[in-house]
């Protein structure tokens, strides 16, 4: 204990000894939407912490809904007096926060590790199925891709409107993966991955998509997959701060406009054993088409992390390589989980299913938790997509009925938490709740 608040004490004084200007922290973490939330420090306060000090924040924060707003869950948040709940700092992530006007600095905190960890916050979630296939000798290596849209900066009643290129000034509405329009965005695009790298996050491919104004942003395999998750959300973050400061908005919106692709979350995973070998390549694949089989039978019944919202599912069906059946294939982008062609060491799946503005940690749970069903049940998979182009399981489409099939399966209660399953699923029936309580304009074009 003493050795990690060592560690945690230095990180703090090199800090503040390369950035002395800045005088506040971001202490933050991730909610079940996927928002941060989280408490200002003052720097010399942060040092306090780091050295052993108490760090507590409401534990109901973790609960809150995507609009910010309290449910009533069980017990949770109006019956049981909004108890705090201990943090720690996550070591490794104090960065400076460069798209400020003011000189910041920001660090993830979890509860994970702590004397009492929350069970439903995403973090902890990830880490004890992370934790259970490190005692089984399986060790994930992961990758995250994130799509996203850049929008003007100004909306039109409320509406998106198309990014303007930088050297016309017209409108970028022009689908196309042509390479020239990473040069005319070069700079925002540019001031992304550097102020990524500058958070400790490993940028590696960047693609101009198929939407206007939509891009790809790619990141290193990882060996740990906590650090691989928090990559992911502190991106999101750090994009639409610097897009701001660019004229942009960046939004990770699963589906913002209709005619055009959405945006997904595609995760890259390969387990190794402890010497280092690929175990999805033992014995001719055979563990890559139970891992397949797993991962395709418990897609269904986790269809509310994938598809966190009712604009998510907007985004399933009907345009390119987005797929409306849990299926599978052979350098198939068709296909939810997509086997990429590679040599047996770096043989994995890529789950594609997830949209950009899923709950990283969530999803990396959920694909992990159906690759050790798959490895432990040993069943055979449905036809891949390269054999058979009509494969695949039916999976719902509309949040409620998701969350009904998500709720009570056991398998998904088993390895993610009966106690974060009924959170989860009760946060997501009451969002789709409250985003029914409002009359769109279409309603009054159609019935007035």
């Amino acid at each position: 204990m003493k050795s990690h608040s060592s560690t945690l004490l230095a990180e703090v004084r090199t800090f503040r000894q390369n950035h002395p200007d800045v005088r506040y922290v971001d202490l933050i973490a991730l909610d079940i939407p996927g928002h941060f939330y989280g408490k200002r420090y003052p720097v010399e306060m942060l040092e306090k912490v780091a050295a052993g000090g108490p760090l507590k924040l409401p534990q109901n924060a973790v609960l809150l809904g995507v609009q910010g707003g309290l449910y009533k869950i069980g017990d949770y948040c109006f019956n049981d007096g909004d108890p705090d709940a201990n943090r720690r700092l996550v070591p490794g992530t104090l960065k400076p926060v460069t798209w400020e006007k003011q000189p910041l600095g920001q660090m993830l905190i979890t509860s994970d590790g702590t004397e009492a960890p929350i069970e439903f916050e995403p973090r902890e979630v990830l880490a004890k199925v992370l934790e259970r296939l490190q005692h089984k000798g399986i060790h994930p290596v992961v990758a995250f891709e994130l799509e996203f849209y850049l929008f003007d900066k100004k909306l039109d009643n409320g509406l998106p409107q198309f990014a303007r290129d930088p050297l016309s000034d017209d409108l970028d509405d022009q689908p196309n993966l042509h390479i020239e329009r990473l040069s005319r965005f070069s700079d925002v695009l540019d001031d992304m991955a550097h102020t990524a790298k500058d958070q400790g996050i490993d940028i590696t491919v960047i693609t101009a998509e198929l939407g206007p104004g939509q891009f790809e942003i790619n990141f290193g395999h990882m060996d740990d997959g906590l650090r691989a998750a928090d990559w992911a959300a502190l991106f999101c973050r750090s994009t639409r701060g610097v897009a701001l400061k660019h004229g942009y908005r960046a939004s990770f919106m699963a589906k913002p406009y209709l005619q055009y692709p959405g945006s997904g979350m595609h995760v890259h995973v390969s387990l190794y054993d402890a010497a280092g070998n690929n175990l999805l390549a033992a014995h001719q694949q055979q563990p890559l088409r139970h891992a397949v089989a797993g991962c395709l039978e418990l897609l269904p019944h986790c269809m509310p992390i994938f598809s966190p919202n009712h604009n998510a599912f907007r985004r399933l069906g009907g345009t390119v390589n987005a797929a409306t059946r849990a299926s599978w294939g052979f350098e198939d982008r068709d296909a939810c989980v997509r086997i990429p062609e590679s040599d047996p060491r770096n043989l994995r799946i890529e789950h594609r299913l997830a949209s950009a503005d899923a709950n990283p940690y969530l999803v990396l749970a959920a694909i992990l938790a159906g690759l050790e069903h798959g490895l432990e049940a040993k069943r055979e998979p449905i036809a891949p997509l390269n054999e058979d182009r009509a494969s695949g399981t039916d999976f719902p489409l509309e949040m409620l009925d998701a969350v009904r099939a998500m709720q009570h399966q056991p398998v998904v209660r088993d390895k993610l938490g009966g106690e974060f399953v009924d959170v989860y699923c009760e946060n997501k029936r009451q969002d789709h709740l409250a985003f029914q309580q409002e009359i769109a304009a279409r309603e009054y074009r159609w019935f007035l």
